[in-house]
């Protein structure tokens, strides 16, 4: 197939990388057309753009993690589920009429070992973006993951959710599908499953559009990842009426991986390769194949029960707090 180079798609605080990389490639070219040896020089500056990309994004603040979490190029579930699986075929239909592309999943192997796999699915590009509604699901999508995780509950299969959305989509047509419902009925569910449950928020985790796929054994975070009960803008909107104020509600918010580690939202930090998942799409995925192998190798030595009641007592702890009088 043939292919087309495309341009990269630079963050603001990505600029000074790609003017460095500029300079690099101009030199390299005058290098060439003058047949001068400038090797030591290009080394030296490729070795300053490396330290530069690493000092970058070890720093980003909450809004900037989050341009990362929402870049265009960021692996979606369906990138993942074909890099890591030896074999795999999506499944379509909520046998009630409908099949939600917002929302995609099926049954593959994993090292040899079936599972289902199921997530968000965001568009590459504007026309893709739109039949897939931006990855935000309808009542639909929520109740097509719910009969395919029944499917891995009857059959034994460990369960995989990859969770990048902004949230469930919230339009008129949607309240009137059920869509709280739907999403109510999969948090209820998905603590009476016998299986093991991975969720990993590998993009954006907004909402109860997340929650709905997101109730596991353990909760997987990609270092430059998201996950919150509302996004900035939607917040900033609600307590300050001024959207602008999005960086300030990312920060009170506490979005960011580090942040939910320490609160225990979330079980563990996948870390990802320089620059991001989208600069090395394959490197991240062999990073998630790793740890999800690892996560499933210690909860398929737990029995059933001990799983469900472990699961339990792991949600039961979030939001609980104690404060010191003062």
């Amino acid at each position: 197939m043939a292919t087309t180079e495309r341009k990269p798609l630079l963050l603001d605080f990505e600029k000074p990388l790609a003017e460095l990389a500029t300079r690099i490639d101009q030199i390299r070219q005058l290098a060439e057309e003058n047949g001068v040896d400038v090797s030591g020089q290009i080394r030296q500056l490729e070795a300053r753009a490396m330290q530069l990309r690493e000092e970058i994004f070890s720093s980003l603040s909450p809004s900037q993690q989050l341009q990362v979490a929402r870049h265009p190029r960021r692996p979606s579930t369906l990138d993942y589920i074909q890099a890591i699986s030896d074999e795999w075929m999506e499944l379509h239909g909520d046998r009630c009429g409908g099949d939600d592309p917002a929302l995609v999943g099926g049954i593959g192997r994993l090292s040899g070992q079936p599972v289902v796999m199921l997530g968000h699915q965001k568009g590459r590009d504007t026309k893709d973006n739109i039949a897939r509604n931006f990855g935000m699901p309808y009542p639909g999508g929520y109740r097509k993951a719910m009969r395919l995780m029944e499917h891995a509950n009857k059959f034994s299969m460990p369960i995989l959710t990859f969770i990048d959305t902004p949230g469930a989509w919230s339009g008129v047509e949607a309240e009137h599908q059920g869509q709280g419902e739907a999403i109510a009925y999969n948090l209820r569910e998905m603590f009476c499953l016998d299986v093991p449950i991975i969720c990993t928020v590998i993009g954006e985790g907004g909402s109860g559009g997340a929650l709905g796929i997101g109730v596991g054994d353990r909760l997987l975070m990609f270092e430059h990842s998201v996950y919150t009960v509302a996004t900035p803008e939607a917040c900033a909107a609600i307590l300050w009426k001024d959207a602008a104020k999005a960086p300030q509600a990312a920060v009170a918010l506490k979005i960011i991986s580090h942040d939910l580690k320490k609160l225990g939202i979330i079980d563990q930090i996948l870390p990802e390769p320089t620059g991001g998942a989208h600069a090395d799409p394959l490197k991240a995925a062999n990073i998630l194949k790793q740890v999800l192998l690892e996560n499933l190798d210690d909860l398929n030595r737990l029995t059933a029960p001990e799983r469900r009641q472990l699961r339990y007592e792991k949600f039961r702890k979030i939001g609980v707090f104690t404060e010191a009088a003062h």
